[in-house]
């Protein structure tokens, strides 16, 4: 635990609370924009498959009101208990990521092993996982500063950690979630100060075995080969993607109209989750394209901008933290728009806040809620004047290059 996190802790004043409005109104903006668009998108298979064209926005709503008791809970949590507890949670995450993979336990879908059953709902296991392996990895890099920037024992440790995760990942497989949670852990390693030479070494090793997994995978390379080019086969491997460029280039300028998407209706596949923003695109056009675009740059610049403020409080696992859960927002809503774009091939992954998925909107809102402590605590401790720390003067010295 750093000074200042100590002296924060120990101080009898009580701060007054402090949040972001730029961070919550731009959540909460995608937050309803989202049910707007799973109401649009999800009522024709609603009803064909559930018999009330409602079902499913019903349920996301409700996953909506239980998140938001989860961003208040986090809120709540003091930032130092994550670090302290990372360890427990690192071995939660690696539990859960094999859990899924018991036959019996795990349940499949589309080819995947990804979920757990909870009885009226299945849980999403890698969705928590990769919070908790963040944790741990910010965590790691305050404890082991120094080993972590001049040895390689100290650069190998967490790495060997990490790949086992993605690995365990790809076994699923999830190939997305595995690509993001390699990005957002080894962005944490070098914002804390790894050198650079194991910067691009990491890279160039990283891009080699994620190109191995995609071309050792015969269901990969049909994904690949349909990203390539989908209008070799519209009606089979490219018809996804064909439908998704159909539904975006019939948005035009102002779209179609809100509800009044064809493509929705049975054309175009997981209409409501990995493709919802190809919807919003057709019913909203290239104006709500950008207006999405923008909340999304707004939620990565504020989660820059904290984790900027807590290394200058010299809070240094909370300012790696709030960079991660940036790195991790802003990479998977690139991803996912990029896949609805046909500019990155199919991953799988939803948009944050809007896609359909109760696991993925629980634990976007619980991440916002660290992210708000931070913030809040970040300004507690400039009211109470805490002088920057030394050690933490590179690693704000990066941040300040990325925010």
């Amino acid at each position: 635990m750093s000074a200042t996190t100590m002296q924060y802790a120990r101080s009898t004043r009580a701060p007054r609370l402090t949040i972001d409005p730029w961070l919550v109104s731009s959540v909460l903006a995608l937050l309803l924009l989202g049910l707007v668009m799973v109401t649009s998108a999800s009522m024709p298979f609603s009803e064909r498959n559930l018999g009330d064209p409602f079902a499913l926005v019903q349920r996301q709503l409700a996953f909506a009101l239980i998140g938001c008791l989860c961003t208040l809970t986090a809120f709540a949590v003091r930032s130092d208990l994550w670090e302290r507890f990372g360890l427990a949670l690192m071995l939660v995450a690696l539990a859960l990521l094999l859990l899924v993979l018991v036959p019996g336990v795990g349940v499949t879908a589309n080819g995947a092993r990804r979920w757990l059953s909870l009885g009226v709902v299945n849980f999403q296991a890698s969705e928590l996982a990769r919070l908790f392996v963040l944790i741990y990895l910010c965590s790691y890099a305050v404890r082991r500063r120094e080993e972590l920037r001049s040895s390689l024992t100290g650069v190998l440790k967490p790495l060997a950690l990490l790949v086992f995760a993605v690995a365990l990942l790809l076994v699923e497989p999830d190939f997305g979630a595995a690509t993001v949670l390699f990005a957002a852990g080894f962005f944490v390693l070098f914002i804390a100060g790894l050198p650079w030479k194991y910067v691009l070494a990491g890279f160039g090793l990283g891009g080699l075995a994620f190109a191995a997994a995609a071309f050792g995978s015969a269901y990969r390379l049909r994904r690949l080969g349909a990203f390539l080019n989908p209008w070799a086969d519209p009606f089979d491997s490219g018809f996804q993607l064909t439908q998704s460029l159909i539904a975006i280039g019939r948005g035009e300028w102002l779209g179609v109209g809100l509800g009044a998407s064809v493509q929705k209706l049975s054309y175009l596949p997981e209409a409501h989750t990995d493709f919802v923003f190809a919807v919003l695109a057709e019913e909203l056009g290239l104006a709500g394209v950008l207006c999405v675009l923008t909340l999304f740059l707004v939620l990565v610049w504020r989660a820059a901008r904290i984790a900027q403020l807590a290394a200058q409080a010299g809070q240094m696992f909370q300012a790696y933290l709030a960079a991660s859960f940036g790195v991790w927002l802003g990479l998977q809503a690139f991803i996912n728009i990029g896949v609805n774009m046909g500019v990155l091939p199919t991953k799988g992954l939803t948009l944050p806040l809007m896609s359909y998925g109760g696991t993925s909107l629980l634990v976007t809102l619980l991440w916002l809620g660290i992210v708000l402590r931070i913030h809040h605590e970040c300004a507690a401790a400039g009211r109470l004047a805490v002088p920057r720390a030394a050690a933490s003067r590179a690693a704000t010295m990066r941040l300040e290059s990325i925010a």
